[in-house]
């Protein structure tokens, strides 16, 4: 053998060396490789749950606002139609009215007239109340803000009367318990 040939011992040290840092190298590698394919199975079960879920979230907020949309739109119909029965029973007594003013044309006696009118107020009056309209009784009442409206204040004739409904200028209504307007009223001072 050459000199060539012939390992030296410095040289061998050093190729084992190496070929040790290979193996432990190798082995590192392929223990990374090992931790990301366990934790890459985790991942894509945790990502497949974020995904289900996600979906799950954006079905049910889908859900909801056509839901929201939906109630929107009912109640303006049935806000816009809800008026349509009272406006179908006061047709009648439009009818009654138009009858009215063209048999006034041929008829000379006032008291027919009076009667006729009485007759259509009262039918007026009862539809309304069908409906759930009441009037209101406010003369001799105690003031009250939540049901008058004073309109002025007057000196009250006695001390009974003081704080007291006076007159009433123009009538108030409730329907069905709620004021739908207020009476309009002189009160006692």
């Amino acid at each position: 053998m050459t000199e060539k040939d012939e390992p030296i011992e410095g040289e061998e040290q050093i190729n084992q060396e190496k070929t040790a840092t290979e193996d432990s190298t190798t082995t590192e590698a392929q223990n990374e490789e090992s931790e990301v394919a366990a934790e890459t199975p985790a991942e894509d079960n945790l990502q497949a749950q974020f995904d289900e879920l996600n979906k799950k979230y954006l079905l049910l907020y889908s859900d909801f606002d056509n839901y929201r949309k939906r109630t929107i739109k009912e109640k303006a119909e049935i806000i816009s139609t809800a008026s349509g029965s009272v406006i179908k029973d006061l047709l009648g007594v439009l009818d009654d009215f138009e009858r009215a003013i063209a048999n006034n044309e041929k008829v000379d006696d006032p008291t027919a007239l009076k009667e006729g009118f009485g007759l259509i107020h009262n039918k007026f009056r009862n539809t309304l109340v069908q409906k759930g309209l009441e009037p209101m009784d406010a003369k001799g009442e105690t003031f009250d803000p939540d049901k008058h409206e004073a309109i002025t204040q007057i000196p009250a004739p006695s001390k009974d009367d003081v704080g007291k409904v006076l007159d009433v200028v123009e009538r108030g209504y409730n329907l069905k318990g709620h004021v739908l307007r207020y009476a309009k009223v002189v009160v006692g001072q």
